[in-house]
This record gives C-alpha cells, structure tokens and sequence, in this order.
C-alpha cells in the first residue's frame, strides 16, 4: 500500500508534464505516408504549370486539429519554374520560416546558394501567382546528420526544415 501512495503522484506528475510539453508544441507530429499522399498533390499548380512531384520525397507535420505543414519535391526538368522553384509546400497554419511569415495556403520555393556554401537562400513564393513572399537563410548543419531532399521535423524533436544539408529555423504561430 506503501508503493501505491509513493508512486500514484509521481505517475500524475508524469502525465500532467508530459500533456503540458504536447499542449506546448500543438501536438505536431511527423505525419505519415497515407496522410502525405492523400494531401500533397502529384501535379503541383506552380504558376501556369502543372509539375509533377516526387512523392517519395514527401515530408510534414500534423497537429491535433488534423492541420497539415508539408512538403515534396518538385520535378521542375522542362519546365519555365525551373532554376526558381525546386519545392512545393502546404501550410494549413500560420508558421514562420526563418523570419518569413507564411499564411495558410500553398508555396513554391527555391534556393540558390550562397558564394561560401556555407547557406542557402530560400525564396518564398505563392504558388499560384509566382509572387514572392519572402527570403530565408539556411545554414549547413554541422555534425552527422542524414542528408535528406526534404524534411520538416516536428516542433518538438528540431523546430526546422532540412533541405540537404542545410537548415531554416520555424515557428508555428498558433491561431
């Protein structure tokens, strides 16, 4: 019985700090394969073109309320977004990436790299328009991590966006 009222509070405390760290972040999470696809579109609306994305590329996050951040390549060979775009992106809640402010809706973005190599320079578009939102620095991530094409990392492991070898800081600005 002893056991029992030692190790009942500490058990509560676990919970109530562990829903606290969930309710803290949104409770994003990496979504999975079946939630990518049945989001992220195979032909990518970018300007006047229809471009077809690389599915297995696919990466993002999703929070309780179902609302999706996500990414995919773009497969721009061909195409006038070519050099401009390399990614598309779908935002279903305010983020901030690396200092550009995102609103819910879809992106287009691409980068160029800077003369050091250390960075890159993201550029935001609107994909539909081709207007430009913003620019962001992402910088070479040092040490050993895996080299990916795309990744969004859930707020609570890395708040960042990894392209390459390279990183951009978010923040999801909740509503």
């Amino acid at each position: 019985m002893r056991f029992f009222r030692r190790w009942i509070p500490a058990a509560l405390l676990l919970v109530l700090l562990s829903a606290g760290v969930v309710a803290q972040h949104g409770g994003w999470r990496q979504a999975s394969d079946s939630q990518l696809a049945s989001l992220l579109p195979a032909r990518a609306t970018v300007e006047k073109e229809h471009i077809e994305t690389e599915m297995r590329t696919a990466t993002g996050i999703v929070d309780l309320h179902g609302r999706f951040i996500a990414g995919v390549v773009l497969l721009t060979a061909g195409y006038s977004a070519e050099g401009k775009y390399s990614h598309y992106l779908v935002v279903q809640a305010p983020i901030k990436i690396g200092g550009v402010a995102l609103k819910p809706g879809e992106y287009a973005f691409g980068w160029t790299q800077g003369e050091t190599g250390e960075a890159l320079s993201v550029h935001f578009h609107i994909a539909e328009t081709g207007v430009l939102v913003g620019t962001a620095e992402a910088k070479h991530i040092t040490g050993t991590q895996p080299v990916e094409s795309l990744h969004i990392w859930p707020p609570s492991e890395r708040a960042i966006i990894q392209i390459g070898r390279f990183a951009i800081p978010y923040e999801i600005k909740e509503q």
